[in-house]
């Protein structure tokens, strides 16, 4: 099954260097059969797009412990396909929520890479400072969640990982 998991940059340095990373928490965002109940009517590409979003609020939350030194303003996730012997479905935390088990991905596992791009970083510095309050229902917050949402991820695959890290 494909995956979404919230990362940040410092999570893509521990890929790069060990091969492997554990899903904080062992927490992920998938086309799970609660989210098709949800949404009652659509594609797969549209569940997989809400999937993918809910990691990269996700990443929002990562970033907001303020323990991220190099990129603290640009949300990263990381896209895996998994067995689905790995996985168990949490519609109580979500309707894309799964958990994994074991936490632990490898590097293997990894379909490709998503990071916010350089003109992103005011609108994610701005969701950081909102996701709380968007949490619990503050419109204003929940607006400004979504101007995050709507910008674009830069897409990498795999093999440009160490260039990624390296370079970036």
């Amino acid at each position: 099954m494909r995956v979404y998991i919230p990362a940040t940059f410092s999570i893509l340095r521990e890929l790069k260097e060990n091969n492997a990373f554990p899903a904080r928490s062992g927490w992920g965002f998938a086309v799970t059969p609660a989210l098709v109940e949800f949404f009652e009517e659509g594609d797969e590409e549209e569940f997989a797009h809400f999937a993918f979003i809910e990691a990269a609020r996700a990443s929002l939350r990562l970033l907001a412990t303020g323990a991220e030194e190099k990129f603290s303003h640009r949300r990263v996730v990381v896209t895996v396909d998994l067995d689905d012997s790995r996985l168990s479905f949490a519609p109580e935390a979500g309707e894309a929520v799964v958990k994994i088990s074991p936490a632990l991905i490898d590097f293997e596992d990894v379909a490709a890479l998503h990071v916010d791009v350089e003109g992103s970083e005011a609108a994610t510095a701005a969701a950081i400072s909102a996701i709380d309050a968007a949490d619990l229902g503050d419109e204003d917050a929940e607006l400004t969640v979504g101007d995050a949402d709507d910008n674009f991820m830069a897409w990498y695959d795999t093999v440009e990982l160490p260039f990624l890290v390296d370079l970036l």
